[in-house]
């Protein structure tokens, strides 16, 4: 025995010579052990039935108890085979790729007989020192014991652990123990395996619904699972592919011509043209020379025929923006093109007919102005056949990240720069906003958060003044500086974690402390290490 007592049997090199030579009352603390590390695991198991809370305690138990050099729980999918470790210890983090490799012949055996495996591992520590540095790699002489794990009659994974090759103790006994704590987690395993599965039905069914939705009609460039971007989808399918003259309602900002371009993309008419017009951009004299164009010598200035939007939207699709704001007049002659889909030039009275597929928008309430006399009421009723209503980015809270993360990837590449991702606390401030320019205040706020941003990722100052304003009631509490001064270390710290996915030790390097000083801080803050596991 060395000075450290008689349960220090192993060493990552291996039992000294005092160790070999230990008294039978030592070795008989084995047996106490093992217990008590069975114990320890049935406590472990009892606080939490997830593996992934329970894995690491047990293995570094193992570790402790029986000097492993690396362990590694592995489960399979029943249906695909497919074997992939859960978790690890001994090894680098990136480096479970790579052990699985080594030991999926042995493990494959072992899930395929049903019967544990041991393995002298001279060969496979010369494969090891290829994947994993000198440092990190075991002793040359080692044993592999690979046992299966069950639930319910079913072999659903295997406990792969690496120990010293000279052990005092025999093999046999440390299969033993392997087996028995393979029992105690068989249905942890089960349960995580039916989330894996779970998680994969669902990411199934995500890529099928993202593939039902681009067949019919997903908006080009809109981004969004919202209920009330669900239904905008579903309604441009519905009436995409049709002549039925569409209303888009809505806010300013809230993205009414993308859905218009959508519409035309997915109709009978995509190969035609699509043409836009803003009625509020142009005075009224103006206004119906645009739309219906004008003969030469119609009126001043006008040294030729012009064809007007209506002609150039020929089998194709008009979008009339803003369609509450044009006048009295322009709108009966705009009821008539509805009605006749006919149009006649200014200075003429010769009538054209024109094959062409209306979507109006309006962020106004044509109700009301029909109540003040302001708008036709059977011109509402000509452009409303198909309302769409465009919810504002307040209603669909749920998108804005998905929002944001798409504009970072639009304005990073437009701007060359290596932002990727957006802080814990700016998040906080686009999710508490009220947005009163929708969508499109959101995408002018990246934009310039990308070009203010020096790291990987757009901060709280980096949002505009607007965004950081304080409602009253948090303006009645006022912050300390040393309130102030732990919210950004608590930030910077959570941004580090989710860098170096959930791995301290890089995370302690990025911010220049010791990791000693990582964990009491993740402690005083109370920061969940696991959420951030890549």
């Amino acid at each position: 025995m060395n000075d450290k007592g008689p349960f220090c049997f192993y060493s990552r090199e291996g039992p000294t010579p005092e160790q070999l030579e230990a008294p039978p009352e030592t070795l008989r603390c084995r047996s106490v052990q093992e217990l008590a590390v069975i114990f320890e695991i049935c406590r472990t198991i009892e606080k939490s039935f997830d593996l992934h809370d329970i894995a690491q305690p047990i293995l570094k138990n193992m570790q402790n108890l029986m000097g492993l050099q690396s362990g590694a729980i592995t489960l399979v999918n029943t249906e695909s085979g497919d074997m992939a470790i859960d978790e690890a210890i001994g090894m680098p983090r990136d480096g479970a790729e790579a052990y699985l490799k080594l030991i999926h012949q042995t493990s494959a055996k072992v899930i395929k007989s049903g019967s544990s495996q041991v393995v002298n591992v001279r060969a496979l520590a010369e494969q090891r020192e290829e994947v994993f540095s000198a440092s990190e790699s075991p002793g040359k002489y080692t044993v592999l014991l690979c046992v299966p794990i069950r639930s319910e009659s079913e072999i659903i994974g295997t406990i792969s652990v690496e120990r010293a090759g000279t052990s005092r103790v025999s093999q046999e006994s440390d299969l033993r123990l392997v087996s028995m704590i393979a029992s105690l987690i068989g249905q942890a395993a089960r349960v995580r395996l039916q989330a894996w599965s779970q998680i994969s039905l669902l990411k199934e069914e995500n890529n099928r619904l993202q593939e039902q939705v681009a067949r019919s009609g997903r908006l080009t460039d809109m981004v969004g699972t919202s209920s009330g971007i669900r239904n905008v989808y579903y309604l441009v399918e519905q009436v995409a592919d049709s002549r039925t003259t569409v209303l888009l309602r809505g806010e300013s900002g809230t993205g009414k011509e993308r859905v218009a371009r959508a519409l035309h993309q997915n109709s009978s008419r995509k190969d035609g043209p699509f043409v836009t017009f803003n009625c509020a951009a142009l005075p009224d004299s103006i206004i119906e020379s645009e739309l219906f164009g004008h003969e030469k010598g119609a009126f001043t200035g006008a040294h030729a025929m012009r064809k007007g939007r209506f002609e150039a939207a020929d089998k194709g699709t008009i979008f009339l923006d803003e369609i509450g704001d044009i006048s009295p007049a322009v709108q009966s002659k705009l009821l008539r093109v509805l009605q006749e889909r006919e149009i006649e030039r200014v200075g003429s009275h010769t009538p054209i007919r024109t094959d062409v597929r209306v979507i109006a928008a309006t962020s106004r309430d044509l109700e009301g102005m029909i109540a003040e006399n302001i708008f036709r009421a059977d011109l509402y009723y000509r452009l409303n056949v198909f309302p769409i209503y465009l919810p504002p980015l307040r209603e669909r809270k749920c998108d804005i990240l998905l929002l944001a993360d798409h504009f970072i990837e639009k304005y990073a590449k437009a701007n060359g720069s290596k932002v990727r991702r957006i802080s814990s606390a700016a998040i906080d401030l686009l999710v508490s906003y009220h947005w009163p320019g929708n969508v499109r205040e959101l995408e002018n706020c990246i934009e310039r958060g990308i070009l203010l941003a020096k790291g990987e990722s757009i901060q709280a100052q980096h949002l505009p003044p607007t965004l950081q304003k304080k409602n009253a009631k948090e303006q009645e509490v006022k912050a300390t500086l040393e309130d102030a001064l732990g919210a950004l270390e608590r930030e910077m710290i959570v941004d580090a974690l989710k860098e170096s996915g959930s791995n301290m030790a890089e995370a302690a390097r990025r911010l220049g402390m010791t990791e000693r000083k990582m964990g009491l801080r993740i402690t005083k803050y109370g920061i969940d290490v696991k959420r951030f596991r890549k």
